[in-house]
C-alpha cells in the first residue's frame, strides 16, 4: 500500500485528531537520530518572518505535551522544554499510511505515530 500525500491542512485536520495521544516521533536528520516519546496535549505552528540565518526555519511545527528524548547513547533524557519542535518548509511533504505521518523536508524525514 502506498503513502497518502496530504495538504498541511489535511495533515493538520488529522494531527489534530491525536490530542491526549500518546505518540512516538523519529528523526532522521542529516546523522542524526532521535526518538521522542510525549503525551500530545496541543498542537501549534509559527512562521519566523525575520530569520538571522538559514538553520532557523521558515514554519515551524509545534507538538505540545510531556515526554522524553532517547538518543544514539540509549539514553532517556526529558524535553528541554514542554514542547517538540519540527521545522517545516514550503516544499515540505506530508504522507499519512497506518496511522503514521511521515514528513519530508531537505533537512530530513520526521515519522509521527501513535504508541
Amino acid at each position: 500500500m502506498s503513502m497518502n500525500d496530504l495538504t498541511i491542512e489535511e495533515f493538520n485536520q488529522h494531527l489534530q485528531q491525536w490530542q491526549g495521544e500518546n505518540i512516538r516521533i523519529q528523526k532522521h536528520e542529516l546523522r542524526d537520530e532521535d526518538t521522542i516519546t510525549m503525551n500530545l496535549d496541543h498542537i501549534s505552528y509559527e512562521t519566523h518572518t525575520r530569520r538571522l540565518d538559514d538553520y532557523t526555519p521558515m514554519h515551524a511545527l509545534y507538538l505540545h505535551g510531556q515526554g522524553q528524548t532517547e538518543t544514539d547513547a540509549q539514553s532517556a533524557q526529558p524535553l528541554p522544554s514542554a514542547y517538540y519542535e519540527i521545522p517545516l518548509e514550503d516544499s515540505t511533504r506530508y504522507q499519512y499510511l497506518n496511522d503514521r505521518f511521515t514528513l519530508e523536508t531537505a533537512r530530513g524525514t520526521y515519522t509521527i505515530e501513535k504508541e
